[in-house]
């Protein structure tokens, strides 16, 4: 056990190391995150902006500017941790293959990576919800910040796919970006008028948004808001387990033994190949 627990702990190191030495990313943390929230608090309309939320049920009528702030923390979230994660997964991908090819239990590199990003989802969900807790108090902020959570969570592991996936850095990047403005501005009823649409049920985000605006704007808990963000994540934490698995498998062609020569009278056969 402890075997095990020591490369773990080494996969983990060397994961969370990477994410550090990554400083645009903490820059994005540190400036992107409070900038975004507090130009949607000073900018947008303060006035009341009903819309119905499918989670409860409930019409509810907050202030613009406080809608688009949980609106803009998730999208703030989703895209720190999908570029961080696939910033992770592109330029670590050579790393990665050779302990994988040299033995390293691929098992371990996976659960790092997860552990990781688990720890830089509720580091910047947390975040997000102080900082958006400064103009005025969400209902109920454990819930947002599990809205937040998972939704970051969610995104980071589309970030391993996308890195393991995708030939070159931009396109990526632009795949991360376009995916979580669409995703989370076709929920905000003050940007569009389809956001009570059943289409946007099969958004990524759905569930974190419904979650996230119970937990903001009412007393009711959205558990099943919750619940069907988990389901996209496990979904997309499986994608992000198979291609990578995909990535670092052995891909030398196999190598041949040399020809043995058959005995005298039986037809020559060529030897196994050697994996």
């Amino acid at each position: 056990m402890s075997g095990h627990l020591s490369l773990f702990a080494t996969a983990t190191r060397y994961a969370l190391t990477g994410h550090a030495r990554n400083r645009f990313a903490m820059l994005l943390v540190a400036l992107y995150i409070p900038t975004w929230i507090t130009l949607a608090y000073v900018t947008i309309p303060d006035r009341p902006a009903p819309f119905r939320l499918r989670a409860t049920g409930q019409v509810l009528s907050p202030a613009g500017n406080h809608l688009t702030q949980i609106t803009g923390a998730l999208n703030a979230v989703t895209l720190i941790a999908g570029f961080m994660m696939f910033a992770a997964t592109f330029t670590g991908g050579a790393f990665d293959r050779r302990l994988a090819m040299a033995g390293y239990p691929r098992f371990h590199l996976v659960l790092a990576k997860l552990s990781a990003l688990t720890l830089v989802c509720a580091a910047i969900s947390g975040y997000a919800t102080a900082v958006t807790g400064l103009a005025w108090s969400p209902r109920q902020p454990l819930l947002l910040t599990a809205a937040l959570f998972w939704a970051a969570l969610t995104y980071g592991a589309l970030g391993v796919v996308f890195g393991s996936v995708l030939r070159h850095e931009v396109e990526g990047m632009f795949a991360i970006l376009m995916i979580s403005i669409l995703d989370v501005a076709l929920q905000n009823p003050l940007s569009s008028s389809g956001s009570d649409s059943t289409l946007v049920r099969f958004l990524p985000s759905y569930g974190a948004v419904q979650a996230g605006m119970a937990a903001a704007f009412s007393t009711d808990s959205s558990l099943q808001g919750l619940g069907i963000q988990i389901l996209w994540c496990a979904a997309a934490v499986s994608c992000a387990f198979v291609v990578f698995r995909r990535r670092t498998r052995d891909a030398l062609p196999a190598r041949r033994a040399p020809h043995r020569p058959a005995p005298d009278g039986a037809p020559a056969t060529p030897a196994p190949a050697r994996p």
